[in-house]
């Protein structure tokens, strides 16, 4: 990571232009990383794009750690749907719930992806009637995508047929020769349930593509796309419930007491019996990281720790570390990693080794070259911050995360007085010794200059922050209507315009003046 760049944290559902259906979607992503690349900046970092529940809002509860989400599909951008007559065809229901999301403030995930459902039937229904019928250069394309993500395609489009079949109940529910993936009733399944395993795989051949198309159009302007790897995926997801010997059922993972929660967290998700998964020389992992590989230049690993040690919470009895010392969760934690960087390849992977995290753990991380997070708020020890000129090069440096409040918010609202003024005794944040209390222009670009000016090879900025916003993306441990429905102030088109022509002249210049400047002008 020796190489000094700057890049841009934002959520794909966050973007937004006058075509989408009510959340971001992969048909935007393209001109996002055009207006980015004239920023000067050369990373967009995502949030995880695997597809979650039909009411689910958070991206870290997938139901298919390699299924891309169909809530990013770009559905007037299919050719099927276009030829099927496009928005003018759909039911007059279905364009009302339409207009209703696109004209919410936020994002109204389960009606989108009603509507969405809805308009991906009505193509596929016209791919099948059109294309495969008459055996199209289309339909060729279809069936060599489902010969080569078989792999993890195959399991992955029975358990969602299976699950429509079932109106969405948990696979813990379904009829016990289904669950117990009895292989007569699985093949009685596949073929009872054919046209909608069909229907399940050509989604993704048609979310596939247009990630292709993004991607490319991303490369072309010398921005690379990360992605986010959630530490694990539902329990209602059709990797344990084809694993089911390899996880844990009668637990659930968390955390423990941190500054995110005085109580721990419950995050409802089960336990990897990372010992058992050894025996298969670990093969779960290992796809997960060569899918990725396949999606991304880089990932963040979500809650890296967890691969050293779980805290795992029995439904009968207290919580406790798992392995419960430090020889053998080091030994572990680089066991996994040392697999990740074998199935990924080139990938670049960084360790999200935020909260509390023990000294040997960053120690590891080091080790194996995987860089870690290196937050500004977070960065003092007993009131006393710490210049980010000496964050170690092997790091990302930030303003905040997802998860956090806005760099506005922290100034104004949760820093104290003394804070800032420790903060201005910091040699490359001078420029706010005589900085008061509120978000001006100047302390803005002060404070962003400081964390552009860090060691750390990359710095990675929440768009919010970016602006100087006061939204936010998501508050751990509650549950909100607000939490992951954050949207851009701006259609990807205005940002060409006055507006975001000078936001990304700001950010182009923090990124010249700090040897971070890497993108290809207004490409």
């Amino acid at each position: 990571m020796s190489e000094r760049r700057a890049g841009i944290l934002l959520p794909l559902s966050s973007l937004r232009s006058p075509r989408d259906w009510g959340v971001g979607d992969l048909g935007d992503l393209g001109a996002f990383c055009r207006w980015l690349a004239s920023a000067g900046h050369s990373v967009l970092q995502l949030l995880p794009i695997a597809e979650t529940g039909a009411h689910e809002a958070s991206p870290y509860g997938a139901l298919s750690a390699f299924a891309l989400d169909p809530l990013y599909v770009a559905v007037d951008a299919i050719e099927d749907f276009a030829a099927a007559g496009g928005r003018a065809a759909l039911p007059a229901s279905a364009r009302d719930d339409l207009d209703a999301a696109m004209a919410a403030s936020g994002i109204e995930h389960a009606r989108v992806r009603r509507i969405k459902a809805e308009a991906l039937h009505r193509a596929h229904t016209h791919f099948e009637a059109h294309e495969a019928s008459s055996g199209s250069r289309r339909s060729r394309a279809f069936e060599r995508f489902v010969e080569a993500e078989r792999w993890w395609l195959a399991d992955y489009v029975l358990f969602r047929a299976l699950a429509r079949h079932h109106r969405e109940l948990p696979w813990t529910d379904w009829p016990d020769d289904q669950r117990a993936r009895d292989p007569h009733a699985l093949e009685r399944a596949r073929e009872a349930l054919a046209p909608a395993i069909r229907f399940a795989a050509w989604v993704q051949w048609v979310l596939a593509e247009q990630w292709a198309e993004a991607r490319r159009a991303a490369a072309r302007v010398g921005v690379d796309l990360f992605g986010d790897i959630p530490f694990m995926v539902s329990g209602n997801s059709a990797d344990v419930w084809v694993r089911q010997q390899e996880f844990r059922l009668d637990a659930t993972i968390g955390a423990p007491p941190d500054d995110f929660s005085k109580e721990g967290q419950d995050w409802g998700l089960p336990v990897m019996r990372w010992d058992v998964m050894r025996a298969g020389h670990l093969a779960w992992w290992r796809e997960r990281c060569q899918r990725a590989s396949a999606l991304f230049a880089g990932v963040r690993l979500d809650h890296v720790l967890g691969y050293y040690r779980l805290y795992e919470r029995p439904f009968d009895g207290p919580p406790f570390f798992q392995p419960p010392d430090e020889e053998s969760q080091r030994a572990r934690g680089e066991t996994l990693l040392t697999a990740a960087r074998e199935a990924a390849g080139s990938l670049r992977l960084i360790g999200e080794d935020l909260g509390s995290v023990p000294e040997f753990v960053r120690q590891s991380l080091q080790r194996l070259r995987v860089p870690g997070f290196r937050v500004l708020r977070w960065e003092h020890d007993s009131g006393v911050f710490r210049d980010p000129r000496g964050y170690p090069e092997l790091s990302v440096a930030t303003s905040g995360t997802h998860d956090t409040s806005s760099l506005a918010a922290w100034w104004e609202e949760e820093l104290t007085t003394e804070a800032r003024r420790a903060l201005a005794a910091v040699p490359a944040f001078a420029p706010l010794r005589a900085a008061g209390d509120r978000l001006t222009d100047a302390v803005h670009v002060a404070l962003l200059e400081g964390l552009y000016g860090a060691s750390s090879a990359l710095v990675v900025l929440p768009f919010i922050d970016a602006y100087g916003g006061r939204e936010r993306i998501n508050v751990p441990s509650t549950v909100s209507a607000a939490n992951w429905t954050y949207r851009l102030p701006w259609t990807v088109e205005e940002l060409r315009g006055v507006t975001g022509a000078a936001l990304a002249r700001r950010l182009r210049d923090l990124a010249r003046t700090s040897a971070r400047l890497r993108g290809r002008g207004d490409a």
